[in-house]
């Protein structure tokens, strides 16, 4: 698919990843990756005390799980890439936390995808993370992503 293409497609759903569960262990690793130990994300015991009845996943983690779930996702890439790297983002909200051994997946709308110079595409799409049987997401954001081709 072009740049074009996926250009032609601003304001559409462009992406689903699959479910994919926020483990304990999973939500352990990330506390020791980033030194985030705080009881409601790693001691089970004290988190049933508080209103999620059980410890949750760091809203950083969930966020950080956009680069394995956009690999995982059905998103349309630019025929020749050379290579994709994040831009940034833009208006990131945490709506509702994960629960440990809940799933998660990824929607993509795209919102723009303009070339900026040659070869150079900036892609800002909508991300939203949802929560599996639960009405709110865990999260919404605009991410930027830059394409080389």
């Amino acid at each position: 698919m072009t740049p074009q293409d996926i250009a032609a497609k601003v304001g559409e759903q462009i992406g689903t990843s699959p479910w994919v569960e926020i483990s304990q262990e999973r939500i352990n690793q990330f506390a020791e990756a980033t030194g985030d130990h705080q009881f409601i994300h790693v001691n089970e015991e004290a988190a049933k005390m508080t209103p999620f009845g059980g410890t949750i996943a760091h809203g950083f983690l969930t966020l950080s799980m956009i680069p394995y779930l956009s690999a995982e996702a059905d998103l349309p890439k630019p025929d020749g890439i050379k290579m994709a790297v994040n831009y940034g983002g833009n208006k990131t909200r945490f709506i509702n936390p994960v629960k440990s051994g809940k799933r998660i997946r990824g929607q993509w709308k795209l919102l723009e995808m303009t070339e900026k110079r040659p070869g150079q595409w900036q892609q800002t799409v909508e991300i939203t993370i949802e929560i599996e049987g639960e009405e709110k997401p865990a999260l919404i954001c605009e991410w930027m992503t830059m394409f080389f081709v």
